[in-house]
């Protein structure tokens, strides 16, 4: 279960502002609040059955997005490239004060991404 939290943060984090008002609500009460079916219910007025299909239709929802856009998988490997240059750039014989100011610059981009 803890992957499955997991994993739609990261797509509610990526994806979240695209579904509606009710999906965003009944996804962030069941995963960032670990409130039941039933409170949720009780706290947007609708049935037990409603709130497991808009969690359900979120969840659909955001794993599309996901497939379409890769949003995800491009971040990761920009994350993963900048990584790389952080090495490769230590390992080079530059200047201690070349090579600070590049790894400061990598480290304001992985900050921005």
């Amino acid at each position: 279960m803890l992957d499955k939290v997991v994993e739609i943060g990261v797509l509610y984090d990526f994806y979240g502002e695209l579904l509606t008002e009710k999906q965003q609500k009944a996804i962030e009460l069941y995963y960032f609040q670990d409130l039941s079916l039933g409170e949720i219910a009780e706290k947007l007025e609708i049935s037990r059955q409603g709130v497991y299909d808009h969690i359900h239709r979120a969840e659909e929802i955001l794993r599309d997005y996901e497939c379409r856009l890769g949003l995800i998988e491009k971040h990761k490997r920009i994350k993963n490239a900048i990584g790389d240059l952080e090495k490769y750039i230590k390992e080079r014989d530059l200047s201690y004060s070349i090579k600070k100011g590049i790894i400061e610059k990598l480290e304001n981009v992985k900050k921005n991404i």
